[in-house]
């Protein structure tokens, strides 16, 4: 009777032995089929992929949009709106903020007349918002002092 038990067993172990290579070979075509299609896309310097341990992470296309909310990040973490890799929030420098605030409105004055409704909606509404959180941010920081 143990060797009943044990057949069973072998078999099942079969099974999930070549239910396992089968999605292999699913993974590696479906991994074919997307190495080919990012083949259309322009390519960075394969060179960085490898020089940061050879991650290959999908990264966003580049578009205004993606440019915009770029700096609006980089001026609220300069402002201590977004916290560190530890949780505790970035040290404050206005300098650098105010820096950000400004690439925007350079960028705004620069793509005057060229943007879609959208776009300019976009860049407007972000400038306003920083501008606002800047003007608080030198106001909590003045009282602190």
């Amino acid at each position: 009777m143990p060797n009943d038990d044990q057949e069973p067993k072998i078999i099942i172990d079969e099974d999930w032995k070549s239910q396992v290579e089968r999605e292999r070979s699913e993974l590696a075509a479906k991994d074919q089929e997307s190495e080919t299609s990012s083949d259309d896309q322009v390519k960075t310097n394969d060179d960085d992929a490898t020089s940061t341990g050879g991650s290959t992470e999908q990264l966003p296309p580049a578009s205004l949009p993606l440019l915009i909310t770029t700096l609006v990040t980089q001026s609220m973490a300069a402002m201590g709106q977004i916290p560190g890799d530890d949780g505790n929030p970035m040290p404050v420098n206005l300098n650098y903020a105010k820096h950000f605030i400004d690439l925007l409105a350079v960028l705004e004055e620069k793509t005057k007349g060229n943007l879609s409704e959208d776009e300019k909606g976009y860049i407007d509404e972000a400038l306003h918002q920083m501008r606002l959180l800047y003007v608080s941010a030198t106001q909590a920081s003045s009282s602190q002092e």
